[in-house]
This record gives C-alpha cells, sequence and structure tokens, in this order.
C-alpha cells in the first residue's frame, strides 16, 4: 500500500482533524482563506491602534502621549503593518477563496505549500513587533527604509526586523507561485484563459508582478544588512554609494 492510498484510509478511519489541529495542518483552500483573512484582521486593528495614537499625538502641538523616538518606531510599524499584513493578506485570503471556485478547481495546485505560506506570515510579523521590546526600540526610519537614517543610524533591532521583511517576502512568492499554478494547470475543462473572470485575471496578473517586486526588496534590505553589519556603501554616497566595496572612514 503506497503512502497515498494509506493516506485516504487513514482520512476514511478517523475523519479530518479536529479543533487547532484542522487549521494548524488544514491543506483545504477555504480554510487557509479564512485563516488569512483572520489574519488579516488582527493586523488591520494592531495597525489601526498605532495610528489612532499617531493621529491623537498630532492632534495638538506639543508632547502629548508619546516621545519622538517612539511616535517613528509606531509610524515604521504602522505602514508596514497595513501593507504587508492587512491588506495584501486580505487579498490573498480572498485569492485563495474565491480562484478555485471561479475557474472549477478542487484545490490550490500546491496545497502544502499554501498552508505553509500562510504559517510564514505570524511568525514574521511576532518578531517585527517584538523589535518595539528589544534595546534601542523599533526601527524608526519609516516603512519605506529611507537610508541614511535606515543604515547609519539603525537600532540594534533591525536586523530583526529585515529577516521579518524576508520572510515576509518568502510567504508572497509561495502564495503567488501557488495562485499561478492553479490558474494555469487547474481549469476546469471548457475554461479558456478568454473566458476566466476579472478576478481571476487581475490575480494572475498580480502573481506575476509580485515573484517580480518581492526579490528586488529582498535585495534592497539585504544591501541594508550589508551596509550596517559588513562596512560596504551602498546607501552612503559621500562614501562612492551603490557599491559593496567598504565603507570610507573619513
Amino acid at each position: 500500500m503506497n503512502s497515498s492510498v494509506a493516506a485516504q484510509v487513514h482520512s476514511a478511519q478517523h475523519g479530518p482533524a479536529r479543533g487547532i489541529g484542522r487549521w494548524l495542518f488544514t491543506t483545504n483552500h477555504k480554510d487557509i482563506g479564512t485563516l488569512y483573512l483572520w489574519f488579516s484582521l488582527l493586523m488591520f486593528l494592531t495597525g489601526g491602534s498605532m495610528a489612532m495614537l499617531i493621529r491623537a499625538e498630532l492632534f495638538q502641538p506639543g508632547l502629548q502621549l508619546v516621545e519622538p523616538g517612539f511616535f517613528n518606531q509606531m509610524t515604521t510599524m504602522h505602514g508596514l503593518i497595513m501593507v504587508f499584513g492587512a491588506v495584501m493578506p486580505a487579498f490573498v485570503g480572498l485569492a485563495n477563496w474565491m480562484v478555485p471556485l471561479m475557474i472549477g478547481a478542487p484545490d490550490m495546485a500546491l496545497p502544502r505549500m499554501n498552508n505553509w505560506s500562510f504559517w510564514i506570515l505570524p511568525f514574521a510579523f511576532a518578531m517585527m513587533i517584538s523589535t518595539l521590546f528589544m534595546d534601542g526600540g523599533a526601527p524608526n526610519f519609516g516603512w519605506t527604509f529611507y537610508a541614511p537614517l535606515s543604515t547609519t543610524y539603525a537600532p540594534p533591532s533591525v536586523t530583526y526586523f529585515i529577516f521579518a521583511i524576508h520572510m515576509m517576502g518568502i510567504s508572497s512568492i509561495m502564495g503567488a507561485i501557488n495562485i499561478i499554478a492553479t490558474i494555469l494547470n487547474l481549469r476546469a475543462p471548457g475554461m479558456t484563459m478568454m473566458k476566466l473572470p476579472l478576478f481571476v485575471w487581475t490575480w494572475l496578473i498580480t502573481a506575476f508582478l509580485l515573484i517580480a517586486v518581492m526579490p528586488v526588496l529582498a535585495g534592497v534590505v539585504t544591501m541594508m544588512l550589508m551596509d550596517i553589519h559588513f562596512g560596504t556603501s551602498f546607501f552612503n554616497s559621500t562614501c562612492s554609494g551603490s557599491s559593496g566595496i567598504p565603507r570610507c572612514t573619513s
């Protein structure tokens, strides 16, 4: 009896996983889509609470609630949480739910990778948010990684921040590959590319754009890491700039 038959026999005897196991190990595209949507809501509330504090601080001139350094840290966290933690997972959750249904597919093409691409996210954002409690505080250079603040004056926690960005990028690339493979290979008979719903077409294009963009973002944060820890000068315009040679000392 091969492994796939054994798995089917086990499922028939014991049924699907129940309780927390169902959500931890699920490969069902609807369950994973629901996980994405709940995670997006949690991150929306987290980033939204930071936005409320930011606006409360700006309600009138002077210092009201938080110190300037912590204000900049919250601005950085708020931007990244809203873009990578709220908006993107929300749309990926909708894609997980709707794309297989719209094209007549039984599930996503790579269901186990689908599970993995989601569960990377909670660990990535837990690491990023934990930088608020590290020595020197969280990154305070804005969600655009504004150089040279992001390299020359970066707090020690920026290393964990960069690793979290890498994990988010890996999750996005895995999800994009899954969507492309599903749309191109699991369409129902008669569902040609020209018959795809507009939502599916938008996600096919978005998935290709994610695969193109995320390695570029990974390269940028890796260059930040090199400038901070290995003496390069990618973002130091006074010392050659845009190169991997050691930073000048003058």
